[in-house]
C-alpha cells in the first residue's frame, strides 16, 4: 500500500508540476503579447508625429505646385490637376499599407518554441 501510495503522490507532483509549467506558458504568451503590442504603440506614435509634419508640409509644396501650373492653365484647373495626382498617390498608399497590415500578426514565437519543447520533454517516456 505504502509502494500505491508513492506512486500516487509522484503522478499527483507531475500533474501540479504540468499545471505550474501551463500556468508559466500562458505567463510568458501573455508578456511576450505586452511587449509586442507596446512596441507597436510606440511605432504608432513615432509614425503619427511624422504624418502631421508631413502632411503640413505637403500643403505647401502642393500650393507651390499649383500656384506653379497657373501660370500655364487657369487656377481652378491647376489645382483639379494638382488634387487628382495627389488622391491617386494616396490611394496607391492607402492600399499598400492595407495589404502590409494583413501580413503583420502578433504571434508569441518564443511561447510557441517553448511549447512545443514541452510538448516534446512530455512525450518522452520516463524511466
Amino acid at each position: 500500500m505504502a509502494g500505491d501510495r508513492s506512486i500516487a503522490d509522484v503522478l499527483q507532483d507531475m500533474l501540479r508540476n504540468a499545471q505550474e509549467l501551463f500556468r508559466s506558458e500562458i505567463r510568458l504568451a501573455k508578456t511576450e503579447i505586452q511587449e509586442e503590442a507596446t512596441r507597436a504603440a510606440s511605432s504608432a506614435l513615432w509614425l503619427a508625429a511624422g504624418s502631421v509634419i508631413v502632411l503640413s508640409s505637403w500643403s505647401f509644396l502642393l500650393w507651390t505646385a499649383a500656384y506653379a501650373l497657373s501660370t500655364v492653365m487657369a487656377m481652378w484647373a491647376a489645382t483639379l490637376v494638382i488634387a487628382l495626382i495627389t488622391a491617386t498617390l494616396g490611394a496607391i498608399s492607402i492600399g499598400v499599407g492595407v495589404r502590409r497590415m494583413k501580413r503583420v500578426a502578433p504571434v508569441p514565437d518564443r511561447t510557441i518554441d517553448s511549447l512545443k519543447e514541452n510538448l516534446e520533454w512530455m512525450k518522452q517516456p520516463t524511466k
